[in-house]
């Protein structure tokens, strides 16, 4: 078993009674290191996620179980009497000390959940039929915490989505030009400067802070292998106080491209209606209740400002000379933010009919 940790020496230390058999690395995340470890309990074969926090990104580990914590508990409690109950919540495992996580001898803190068995996720959308089943759990998860009691959850990522100041940094960044990069990045530093008064759309509508998830790409809900029904969002390390807005900004755009975030032909990306269609449809499924007019008026704004936020960042990362985002090639994080811009373009030519669309629902 050659692991980057101790896996075994680590799940001693979590509430599992049985025999440790195996641990292998699993799933395609960049931020924290995760595990899928098998134990022998009474004859049979369990599965447990077990992850190790990165605390480099989430500089509070200890604030973020809090979180995740409290959320799970409370998802658990709303999910109580409905089929499959055990499966609709991320369950954590109690650490043998009382808490719930694990902090190892080299400083790293872990966490353990039980193993959501009969269902998956998928790095790509396939149909609209799965467009909307995410869409729905998303809605639901954000219902399901309206009424999450006090305090306040803490701030994992504090201004994870504030837009002005993203954008703010980005003009930082031109100013500086730290590795001379501006000249390579003309019309994409023109076309972001030119869209400066959306970065505000959001936050001048003064809307209603709410549990919000934060990471709504499409491979965080896991979908039942059986129905294909959203059964369980997962990766609730941003879950945190924000705009219901974000989420839905940030599904429309990991969701609605065909194309990856880092496409070089520009021609294939677009926003496609009928996976924003899905999309809305099955959000205001689960959460028009608790939605105010105001929310439900910006839906098609937050898509577009979303995207052009995430785009900013990868255009801010690539003038500073790649110091956040991971890159694969020369000029990686440019490509990434041309892709954006092009689906923010796509947005803006296809708003009159999306707006209608949401108006209609």
């Amino acid at each position: 078993m050659n692991l980057k940790h101790d896996v075994r020496a680590v799940a001693q230390q979590f509430d599992i009674y049985g025999e440790f058999l195996s641990a292998e690395a699993y799933g395609s995340g960049h931020i924290n290191d995760t595990y899928c470890v098998v134990f022998g309990q009474a004859g049979k074969r369990v599965r447990y996620i077990f992850q190790r926090i990165n605390h480099l990104v989430f500089k509070n580990p200890v604030g973020l179980m809090e979180n995740i914590s409290r959320v799970t508990k409370h998802l658990a409690a709303k999910s109580a009497g409905m089929p499959d109950e055990t499966r609709r919540a991320l369950s954590l495992i109690p650490a043998r000390d009382g808490g719930v996580y694990h902090l190892d001898a080299t400083g790293n803190y872990w966490r353990a959940y039980l193993f959501i068995e009969g269902a998956q996720t998928y790095d790509a959308v396939q149909s609209t039929a799965q467009a909307f089943e995410a869409a729905q759990a998303f809605g639901r998860f954000q219902s399901l915490l309206a009424d999450l009691p006090a305090p306040r959850l803490h701030d994992t990522i504090p201004d994870f989505h504030h837009t002005p100041k993203r954008f703010l940094a980005f003009e930082q960044a031109v100013e500086k030009d730290a590795v001379n990069r501006t000249a390579l990045a003309k019309s994409e530093i023109a076309f972001a400067l030119k869209r400066k008064a959306m970065t505000s759309q959001l936050l001048e509508a003064k809307l209603p802070e709410r549990v919000t998830h934060n990471d709504t790409k499409f491979n965080n809900v896991m979908l039942d292998d059986a129905t294909g029904a959203g059964i369980c969002v997962i990766d609730l390390d941003t879950v945190m106080p924000g705009l219901a807005l974000y989420d839905v900004g940030d599904m429309v755009r990991t969701t609605t491209s065909p194309v990856k975030e880092d496409e070089l032909d520009l021609s294939k990306v677009t926003m496609q209606f009928p996976m924003f269609e899905a999309l809305m449809r099955g959000y205001l499924k689960t959460a028009a209740e608790f939605l105010i007019p105001a929310e439900k008026q910006l839906l098609v704004a937050a898509g577009k400002v979303i995207t052009f936020e995430i785009g900013l960042r990868f255009l801010t990362d690539y003038l500073a000379g790649d110091t956040y985002f991971k890159i694969h090639r020369e000029g990686h994080n440019l490509d990434r933010c041309r892709t954006q811009f092009k689906l923010v373009e796509s947005i803006e030519q296809q708003e009159p009919q999306m707006q209608k669309l949401v108006e209609d629902l």
